[in-house]
């Protein structure tokens, strides 16, 4: 654990670009980005895929743009773009919100995995350069990942990609006129060099067959390199 006698705090988010080899991360703009997005997530079908979040349901591109305005306006969400680097479309999105400079704690929320990047390294590759951004680069302390608990799939990410399970908020809001218990999940600077050290093994493509299927399983890789450590 670091020394927090000298922890001043952390610079607050602010849009950035982050390369890696299957996706590029780029900061959302609404001229650029929002047809691409809005097609990239489903068009019409994009309510299905965002039936956890907890805003109404969009009746068109427009109301999901004006969303996202709104939640960069009044919420300081900074929305990310993936884009796949092999065919240059937008496949996805997530965003760092609810930031604590002071205390060097922020979430990454409102993820959504398009069709295209869906069961790919795409859907790794964005979820480590992400938090090595946070951890790296603006020196946090504590990166959370919430979500309906209902959301099994998005719990099943965030403990395969090495978040710690803390618990369960009950009745923490109301989504689409009915109850939202949040599941909770961080993981912490302490650490990211184990976490990262998996991401990296597992993105490797040494771990991908001629068919570009997995070799290893990234949550065996890190109870694997976690047994070294402990050794």
């Amino acid at each position: 654990m670091r020394d927090l006698t000298t922890f001043s705090g952390c610079p607050a988010p602010a849009p950035v670009t982050l390369t890696g080899r299957t996706v590029t991360i780029e900061p959302f703009e609404r001229e650029k980005h929002l047809q691409a997005l809005w097609e990239g997530l489903g068009a019409s079908g994009v309510n299905a895929l965002l039936r956890y979040f907890p805003n109404d349901e969009f009746t068109d591109v427009q109301s999901f743009g004006d969303w996202l305005d709104g939640a960069r306006i009044n919420s300081g969400f900074v929305t990310l773009m993936f884009r796949d680097n092999a065919t240059g479309n937008l496949v996805g999105m997530a965003s760092y919100m609810r930031p604590d400079p002071k205390n060097g704690v922020i979430e990454v929320g409102s993820v959504a995995h398009g069709a295209g990047m869906q069961r790919s390294p795409i859907a790794t590759e964005v979820h480590y350069l992400m938090a090595r951004h946070v951890f790296e680069d603006l020196g946090y302390r504590r990166y959370e990942w919430k979500c309906h608990n209902d959301n099994v799939p998005s719990k099943a990410a965030a403990k395969r990609y090495g978040f710690s399970f803390e618990g369960i908020f009950r009745q923490h809001m109301i989504s689409k006129g009915g109850n939202r218990d949040t599941a909770w999940y961080s993981m912490i600077d302490s650490e990211w060099p184990l976490i990262k050290a998996a991401f990296e093994a597992w993105l490797s493509p040494e771990n991908f067959g001629a068919d570009g299927t997995q070799v290893r399983k990234l949550e065996d890789i890190r109870t694997e390199l976690s047994a070294k450590v402990s050794a």
